[in-house]
């Protein structure tokens, strides 16, 4: 399957963030506080050869969407706007206590051209000028914790179904 391919497939079953926060609330903001704990996150993105790369990024959550902005021209942007195709991870913090847990976002990053749309994220934003602009389709939701210090557990959302709760010891 190419990439063209495995992205119009993954299409027909994202969400917007809005969406994916109406359907399931509590694992929303659950995600929201943990990529707001802390302002760098890390990006998982493909190269031209198929290959991953990770790169820094600061996330929004703005007017029901999530947001990836990033300077013109930067190898993510360009990765991104070859294959759609992304992976986030929101910044455990210092040490191993992970408050909150471990949190994961993947999906497709859509580039946003239209101007309004840009000047909007802008003015809450105030990133450097120029700048790209993705907002995201979520296709995976994912969020593991330790709970009683016996269980591990995992929330898996996808768009269309329920969260999924895994628990083992």
């Amino acid at each position: 399957m190419t990439a063209k391919t495995a992205a119009n497939t993954e299409a027909h079953t994202a969400a917007n963030w809005a969406a994916f926060a109406s359907a399931e609330p509590d694992l929303a903001r659950t995600v929201e506080e943990r990529f707001g704990a802390f302002t760098h996150h890390v990006l998982a993105t493909l190269r031209k050869d198929g290959s991953p790369r990770t790169t820094g990024l600061e996330v929004r959550f703005l007017d029901g969407e999530l947001w990836l902005g990033m300077m013109p021209g930067s190898l993510k942007a360009l990765d991104l706007n070859r294959d759609p195709r992304f992976a986030l991870q929101a910044n455990p913090g210092p040490g191993t206590g992970m408050g909150g847990g471990d949190v994961r976002i993947s999906g497709r990053a859509v580039g946003v051209e239209d101007g309004e749309a840009k000047a909007a994220y802008s003015k809450e934003v105030e990133p450097p000028e120029p700048f790209h602009l993705f907002r995201t389709e979520l296709t995976e939701v994912v969020r593991t914790y330790v709970e009683d210090d016996k269980y591990l557990v995992v929330e898996v959302w996808k768009p269309g179904a329920p969260v999924r709760t895994l628990k083992r010891t």
